[in-house]
């Protein structure tokens, strides 16, 4: 019998980081199955960046970035390119991870050709389909025809079940995001600022619905919050979209305690989360990872996805008003004892074996056996 091929479609930074462990898991078993990896570059150097971390090079690189895009540009040139490619390479399986234009676009090319469609991070969901946007659209939309859905917590698959999705094809993991952090730490620790003895806010804001005026109170507050603290850096991992710079740089610039730094490559990253007393995002992907180092997280939303670190207490929803910021902040950075209650806090989202879980269920789905994890719960 033919060893299965397995496609898998990253498109963006977060598709490569959380998709790379189990691309790297399946390489592990090559003998069983063949894996080709695909880059759409919805984010150019970012994704190309992240690839890089896992030692990861695609197959294939649709290159689809352009100028000034929109959503349906986007949409568009993925469609074409990856149609060709599933054409040419004919998979039985095709995966694509959490929310992105590239993971609805992988689907629904999937879902055109009829073959079976895997969905990693599955079953997040907000009240709005407007909120995220487009990303709370994207992962409602291949939850409909997913062959395989992988939510990381009991709460997302409940979210599948309800949407009627096939209890025997809903399979709690973990996040594999806590795998990618539990790989980099291992294999670089790092050290940021070894000889500054402060502490540290990062601050990552990205998302389009906070474009514009809520990202100018955002960076007001992270402004206001270190000017009262003299003990305290910020440090700004500034996102490549001209948009989102220009504001962050007429407001935060020239200050000599805040740091506005390109993205750093993913194991820079995590070393520099871990290195952070205190994390301010609209990151989803930062919601998860910040908590395995028991730092706490400010989210800089109306709502989250990921609601599981809210109930655990590792992350706190307070929007883009600017006194609420500085409210919470301040009540972290000022009280040892409420620092402590979330920083204490146990992560919700995994133990850093998703991917082989992932790995198990998708060869056991062709009939091949390879080692066993029992599923997160």
């Amino acid at each position: 019998m033919a060893k299965p091929k397995f496609l898998f479609v990253v498109g963006t930074r977060p598709d490569a980081i959380k998709t790379a462990p189990v691309v790297k898991e399946m390489l592990k078993f090559s003998d069983r199955v063949d894996t080709v990896l695909v880059a759409t570059g919805q984010h150019r150097e970012m994704l190309a960046q992240a690839l890089d971390a896992f030692d990861l090079k695609p197959d294939y690189d649709l290159d689809i970035m352009q100028h000034g895009q929109t959503l349906a540009d986007v949409t568009r040139r993925i469609l074409e390119g990856l149609d060709k490619i599933i054409d040419e390479q004919k998979p039985d399986l095709v995966f694509a991870q959490g929310d992105t234009t590239t993971t609805f676009v992988a689907g629904l090319n999937a879902f055109y050709r009829q073959i079976p469609f895997a969905h990693v991070e599955a079953g997040l969901r907000t009240e709005t389909v407007f909120d995220p946007f487009p990303e709370e659209f994207n992962r409602r939309a291949v939850g409909l025809f997913a062959d395989l859905h992988f939510p990381p917590t009991t709460w997302a698959a409940d979210n599948l079940l309800k949407e009627g999705a096939n209890q025997e094809r809903v399979f709690v993991t973990g996040n594999t995001g806590i795998d990618a952090v539990q790989q980099m730490v291992a294999a670089n620790p790092g050290n940021w600022y070894p000889d500054y003895e402060g502490r540290i806010i990062l601050l990552t804001t990205h998302r389009r619905e906070n474009w514009g005026e809520p990202q100018k109170r955002i960076a007001e507050a992270a402004k206001t919050i270190i000017d009262a603290r003299p003990d305290t850096k910020l440090v700004v991992a500034m996102h490549r979209n001209p948009q989102v710079r220009e504001v962050l740089t007429s407001i935060l610039g020239g200050h000599d305690r805040i740091d506005l730094i390109e993205p750093p490559d993913y194991m820079d990253f995590v070393s520099l989360m871990k290195r952070s007393t205190l994390i301010l995002t609209d990151s989803g992907g930062v919601q998860e990872e910040a908590p395995a180092f028991g730092v706490p997280v400010l989210v800089l939303r109306d709502t989250t996805e990921r609601p599981e670190g809210v109930r655990a207490g590792t992350a706190r929803l307070v929007g883009t008003d600017r006194e609420k910021i500085e409210a919470d902040a301040s009540r972290l950075l000022d009280d040892p004892d409420a620092y402590s209650v979330m920083a204490q806090s146990v992560s919700p989202y995994g133990d850093g074996k998703a991917s082989a879980r992932i790995r198990y269920i998708a060869l056991k789905r062709f009939g091949i056996d390879s080692p066993v994890e029992t599923m997160w719960t």
